[in-house]
Order: structure tokens, then C-alpha cells, then sequence
């Protein structure tokens, strides 16, 4: 990662790690679960290299970054008062917007609620979800997937993370980054068990090496798991806090990608979302949507250079 630059901001109350590197308009880089910075690794090296300014944070509870102790300090408003700290940081009034999985989620609140500070958004994985508001989010997921979905799971506070503690921090980050299983997401019920992929090998894929593996597992081991999993304990806290942009439209120009292996893209009713006229819907300015042939979840690693290409694509057009 020759040329990246590490230093921290003090964003919100807290210091944030950030990796950047270039000159030009900022492209704002966002990781999902579990993951760090370095997710973006191929990006950042491709987008600064084509006269952009890529800035990639290690998100709150994660990595370098701090991670408050109290389970509350997880909610979309914590997060998204961080990325508007972290764009005023960085001298600039808009970013290009790119963010995967939880990133991606915090994506669209970021839009929802500061629109502004957002000039064109590249969405990879989790399209925009519309708050119900008859059922909070927790309650309707659990109804339709059961106790054993792995959001179920996850709310119980030290639960999950104990369970991870007795695979190990390398199990659950193979396990989880090498998944090709579609369909929701499950966990046998009070154990770890095979975690997200019961059919983990020994050998890793071509776009994971032994050093990215041992990268993040180096950073997980010092932080543990419990600031990750503090953002899925915040889906109902989040439900009520967003009450009055219920029905809201998200107007930022936006680029979707999903991998069609993808565990989220494969989800009961999502596709039918993403391609039934309701996401476009909901998020007017839609522009393109990109399902990649044969991609699992981590699509921004694992087709990597499509992914970058994609990214400049769309952005270089405003």
C-alpha cells in the first residue's frame, strides 16, 4: 500500500483512523461487517491513480478507530455525525460516496439526512430499505427468518461475541469473507458452529491472500468483534430514530452493484425490490444497476478492478 497515508481525525467526539491517498475530488470509501479500511485497498490505489483524492476510515468501533463502550453510541445518527465530521475535516462541501454492506447502509442514511454532502453515491450490496412503519426492523426480520437468522442472533449483547471467542478471531474472519452461500444468512442456534459458511476450505480464494487475512485478524484480535456487532444492536434504535423520514425518497444520483451470489441480493423479496420498480421508486435518481455474474458479498475484493471501473465510470460523469 505504497503512498497511503494513515492519520487520525478527531471526529464527534471520537478519533477516527483514516488510510487516504491523491489529490482531487475526495471519493469517500465506507467498509461493512467485518471489516476495516483496507477492504478498499484495490480502490484506494486505482481511483487516487486516476486523479482522485481516496479517503477510506476505519468506521466507529472498528480497527484504529474508537470504540465507545456503551451500545447506544452505534446508532445511524452517531455514524453519520462521524462522516459529516470527517467531510468538514477534509476541507471539502461534497464527496463521492462509495460504501458495501454496513457501510452501505450508513450510505443512505448519510444521504437521507445530509444530501448535501453527497455528489454522486456508488451503493455496493445493500440497496436502499424503506422503513416500515408498522413493524420494527428486528421484529420483521425475525418474523420471516426465524431466531436462527444471524441479525436474531446478533442482538443479545455478548452472546455472539463469546462464541466467537471459542472458534477464534481467524475462523470467523475466514469464515465470513470466503462465503459463498446465498439465501439469508443462519447460525445454529446457541453455538458458532460453521458460522456463514459451512463449506469453509483450508484454501483461500485467489483475491484473499494469507497477508489480507492476517491484516485484518491482526486488528480484530486488539479490538474484538463487539463494535461491529454494536451496529446491528442499534436496527430497532435506528426504526424509531428515523420515524419522521418515513417514506422519504432518496435523491443523490446512485450506481448499484450486487454480486449475484451475493447473501443480501439473494434475500427473500430483494431482488424482487431492486428490479419490481420499488427501489427505483424510492430512490429516483437511480441510474444504473449492476448484478456481477458469479460474485459472492465482498464484491468491492473480490472483483476488484471491475469494481474500480465502475466506480470511475459513474463518478467521472459530474
Amino acid at each position: 500500500m505504497e503512498g497511503v497515508i494513515h492519520r487520525t481525525v478527531e471526529v464527534n467526539g471520537i478519533k477516527m483512523h483514516i488510510a487516504e491517498k491523491g489529490e482531487g475530488p475526495v471519493v469517500l470509501f465506507l467498509h461493512g461487517f467485518p471489516e476495516l479500511w483496507y477492504s478498499w485497498r484495490h480502490q484506494i490505489l486505482s481511483l487516487s491513480s486516476l486523479g482522485y483524492r481516496a479517503v477510506a476510515p476505519d468506521l466507529r468501533g472498528y480497527g484504529d478507530t474508537e470504540a465507545p463502550p456503551s451500545i447506544d453510541s452505534y446508532t445511524c445518527f452517531h455514524i453519520v455525525g462521524d462522516l459529516v465530521a470527517l467531510i468538514d475535516s477534509l476541507g471539502v462541501q461534497q464527496v463521492f460516496l462509495v460504501a458495501h454492506d454496513w457501510g452501505a447502509l450508513m450510505g443512505w442514511y448519510l444521504c437521507m439526512f445530509r444530501p448535501e454532502k453527497v455528489k454522486a453515491y456508488v451503493c455496493l450490496s445493500v440497496p436502499f430499505i424503506p422503513r416500515n412503519p408498522n413493524v420494527r426492523t428486528v421484529d420483521g426480520l425475525r418474523a420471516m427468518y426465524g431466531e436462527d437468522y444471524y441479525i436474531s442472533r446478533f442482538q443479545k449483547p455478548g452472546e455472539m461475541e463469546a462464541q466467537m471467542a471459542e472458534v477464534g478471531t481467524e475462523y470467523v474472519l475466514k469464515n465470513l469473507l470466503t462465503t459463498r452461500k446465498t439465501g439469508p444468512p443462519t447460525f445454529p442456534k446457541g453455538e458458532y458452529g460453521t458460522g456463514f459458511n459451512p463449506n469453509m476450505t483450508d484454501i483461500l480464494p485467489s483475491w484473499l491472500t494469507e497477508e489480507d487475512l492476517a491484516y485484518y485478524v491482526s486488528k480484530f484480535e486488539k479490538t474484538g468483534f463487539t463494535g461491529g456487532l454494536n451496529y446491528y444492536r442499534n436496527i430497532n434504535s435506528n426504526w424509531e430514530l428515523t420515524t419522521p423520514w418515513t417514506r422519504v425518497q432518496i435523491k443523490v444520483p446512485v450506481k448499484f452493484i450486487a454480486g449475484e451470489l451475493d447473501m443480501v441480493y439473494t434475500s427473500l423479496g430483494i431482488k424482487e425490490y431492486i428490479h419490481g420498480g420499488g427501489f427505483k421508486e424510492d430512490v429516483p435518481n437511480l441510474e444504473q444497476v449492476i448484478v456481477q455474474k458469479g460474485v459472492a458479498h465482498f464484491n468491492n475484493q473480490e472483483a476488484a478492478e471491475d469494481i474500480s471501473n465502475y466506480i470511475h465510470d459513474f463518478i467521472n460523469k459530474f
